[in-house]
């Protein structure tokens, strides 16, 4: 950092034992560095990236590593690795995720590209990583830009089951009229059984959260309009051009765009009148139909992602290897989930499988809660609550389940 206040404040929150040093300059930060260099670079994706590795690239020689950690777009990279090649430098796209925890307590790691400089960074990697029964959550995700591909498509079903539980969080809330406590309790117990995941846990936790400012609960402080940083955007957008169908990550990306225009939808409401109607039916047997709802939802989240990763691996020559994409997000990462174990195993027995909605273990899960996610989310369409991204995922599999589609009259 250029700061010096913020560099000396680095080495003073080092933990007592180890050795962490804050530099100013470019040079000082390379010379600092023994041969050949590992660099790994943690800034916004774009323009920042390109103006740090012209920084450094007068100051490397022949055989250096530069990682990307940042949420790069993955034509980006491809770029990145070519202009590199020629110089003899090593260049790695390379996804982390974990957010600010994932970094004091290992997160999860998604290296792609140059397989050379994988193997010098593999042991540091492996041992700042998180663990699940003590296997490092990292691998080498495959060539080019795969690493930073990867990292994309796990961005995009996080939007879509983050959409999907707010969906769930909505009808309980207005339709029924659980309070923050109440909340509290139900996706508790959802993280106890088949939905145990980090989302969920962190839901729940969020319903008993106080505001420093007014000693109420954040959750009702928060305005409702969210950002987002691209890579949703992206796994969409690039889903389009290649032709893949991920229409519950779509959905959760056009969601975010529409809460945007907070001011109008106020207006319509005026025009149409309050949407929160009272549902109608025993509470216990509507939470029993929406947990069953975001259970199947989530499993089509994943089925989408990881068949988008299937065919872009084929598509865009990365060879990326499915089992162990599923194997490093079983920890660290921020859509990590009991889930996962399973289709791990999957991928291990069926390498090649195009779609997780084929295999017979899902198949039979998705069975057992299709009728009850069915009467949920039409529960919440009568009742008039938006629940885009359980019907994208509910439509998702209407359509991939049938043999013929109606696109003849098309």
């Amino acid at each position: 950092d250029m700061d010096d206040a913020k560099a000396l404040s680095l080495e003073k929150e080092a933990t007592p034992g180890t050795t962490v040093k804050g530099v100013t300059t470019a040079e000082a930060f390379i010379a600092s560095l023994k041969r050949p260099r590992c660099i790994m670079m943690l800034v916004p994706a774009g323009k920042p990236v390109d103006s740090v590795i012209e920084e450094f690239l007068p100051l490397l020689g022949e055989g250096d590593i530069l990682i990307d950690g940042g949420n790069s777009h993955y034509t980006d990279t491809i770029r990145r690795i070519h202009d590199l090649e020629d110089k003899h430098i090593h260049f790695m796209g390379m996804g982390v995720s974990g957010g600010e925890k994932g970094a004091r307590t290992g997160p999860s790691i998604m290296p792609g590209g140059d397989v050379d400089a994988w193997k010098a960074v593999q042991p540091m990697l492996e041992a700042v990583a998180a663990k699940v029964q003590g296997v490092p959550c990292v691998a080498y995700m495959g060539k080019g830009a795969a690493g930073h591909y990867v990292k994309m498509v796990h961005n995009g079903i996080e939007y879509a089951i983050m959409q999907m539980i707010s969906e769930t969080y909505l009808i309980m809330h207005k339709g029924l009229g659980l309070d923050n406590d109440q909340l509290n309790e139900v996706y508790s117990k959802w993280n106890q059984e088949e939905l145990e995941s980090y989302l969920v846990e962190i839901t729940a936790r969020i319903f008993k959260r106080r505001d420093d400012k007014t000693g109420g609960r954040l959750i009702d402080m928060i305005l409702d309009e969210a950002g987002a940083k691209g890579t949703g955007k992206w796994t969409s957008q690039d889903a389009m051009d290649q032709h893949y169908a991920i229409p519950v990550i779509d959905i959760a990306v056009s969601m975010r765009d529409l809460s945007e225009y907070k001011s109008e939808r106020e207006l319509a409401e005026g025009v149409y009148g309050d949407p929160d109607k009272h549902i109608d039916a025993p509470t216990e047997k509507v939470i029993a139909e929406l947990k069953n709802a975001l259970l199947v939802g989530s499993i089509i989240c994943y089925a989408q992602g990881m068949s988008m990763l299937r065919k872009a691996s084929a598509d865009l020559n990365m060879d990326i290897p499915l089992a162990e994409v599923v194997k490093i997000w079983r920890g660290g990462c921020i859509i990590r989930s009991v889930m996962l174990d399973k289709f791990y195993d999957i991928y291990l027995k069926s390498p090649e499988l195009p779609n997780l909605l084929l295999d017979e273990a899902v198949a039979q899960m998705i069975k057992g809660a299709e009728a009850s996610m069915r009467r949920g989310i039409a529960r919440a369409v009568e009742a008039g609550y938006p629940v885009s991204g359980l019907n994208a995922a509910l439509g998702y599999f209407d359509s991939y389940r049938r043999g013929h589609l109606p696109i003849n009259l098309i």
